[in-house]
């Protein structure tokens, strides 16, 4: 426990305690000597205004009784060191969320964020020593992000432009947004889509342009949101009505047996050290690239179709290579 911690510890003593706390009682709690203990209450009373006040008959300290009755209490946010330093990496991770997404509206937090560091003696120029890498992200911009965001959480529909990934043709549909989803590195939005009548999940690079409507969102419960996104493998939608079957090497069992591919996965060593792992799915594109990544260390026992769609991909690899 550092000094911080221990004027924090310290008032909460004194906060829960009517009468007067013995010394030697502070410096068991706190954990160190009669000279820190002091040391803390001088801290709480010139640096936070604490009317701490010792009693020579019991021989301990308290806060003293205010005019109106009002119980000291420490002034604004507080946080101990180890909480300090816990946000110090989310102000970091908040910077590198999306460069230049919401930037203005984020940036006063940050700065109150730093208030906060610099208050508890943690400098916010240490955030350098936590690294955040984006990988593959695409850009979103960001007065989009916005009314999305702003429609979500007002409960409207959307008007978007979305444009296919498969032959570039811009489709109109209005949807009914439900949840914004960070999903490797990118942004998506799970909607209910009125001209599918069904629920869909749109990438928000994707959306060329989106209007805000006056009609109410359609409200679908976190069941059935979980029902038709959680089920299947990744980002793709539907019940995982597909079991994959993956047999790793002994030299690759090491770091997937630790991996959470699906939360219904289930794993287990083999006798020869290694690891078969099976994983639900509905549509094979995104687990047929995290198959290949693994290259030979990784065999497709089940099912059929898989297993010849991850062989032929392989065959065709390396015919670019001859």
């Amino acid at each position: 426990m550092d000094r911080f911690d221990r004027v924090f510890e310290l008032h909460k003593i004194f906060a829960a305690h009517r009468y007067p706390v013995p010394t030697r009682v502070l410096m068991e709690r706190l954990d160190c000597s009669r000279a820190t203990v002091m040391r803390c209450i001088e801290a709480l009373r010139t640096q936070l205004n604490a009317p701490v006040v010792y009693d020579r008959a019991a021989g301990g300290f308290h806060y003293a009784a205010t005019a109106s009755g009002i119980r000291f209490e420490l002034p604004g946010l507080w946080f101990t060191a180890a909480e300090l330093e816990t946000l110090l990496v989310m102000q970091e991770l908040l910077r590198h969320l999306e460069p230049g997404l919401l930037a203005e509206r984020i940036a006063p937090l940050r700065a109150r964020v730093a208030a906060l560091l610099r208050q508890g003696g943690v400098e916010p120029a240490a955030a350098h020593r936590v690294r955040v890498l984006p990988v593959a992200a695409r850009p979103v911009d960001p007065q989009r992000f916005q009314l999305l965001a702003s429609a979500l959480f007002e409960r409207r529909r959307v008007r978007l432009g979305y444009r296919s990934r498969g032959d570039g043709s811009v489709s109109e549909r209005d949807v009914s947004p439900q949840r914004l989803v960070r999903y490797r590195d990118n942004w998506y939005l799970d909607a209910w889509c009125h001209w599918r009548d069904g629920l869909r999940s749109f990438a928000l690079d994707a959306i060329d342009r989106a209007e805000g409507l006056v009609e109410p969102a359609r409200e679908l419960s976190e069941t059935e949101l979980d029902a038709h996104f959680a089920g299947s493998y990744g980002i793709f939608a539907g019940p995982g009505d597909h079991l994959a079957v993956l047999r790793f090497t002994a030299e690759r069992a090491r770091w997937v047996a630790v991996e959470r591919w699906h939360p219904d996965q289930v794993g287990h060593y083999l006798p020869d050290g290694g690891y078969q792992l099976q994983v639900p799915y509905s549509d094979q594109r995104e687990l047929l690239m995290d198959i290949l990544k693994y290259g030979p260390d990784v065999e497709v026992v089940a099912p059929q179709p898989l297993r010849e769609a991850v062989a032929q991909r392989l065959a065709a690899a390396a015919r670019r290579y001859r």
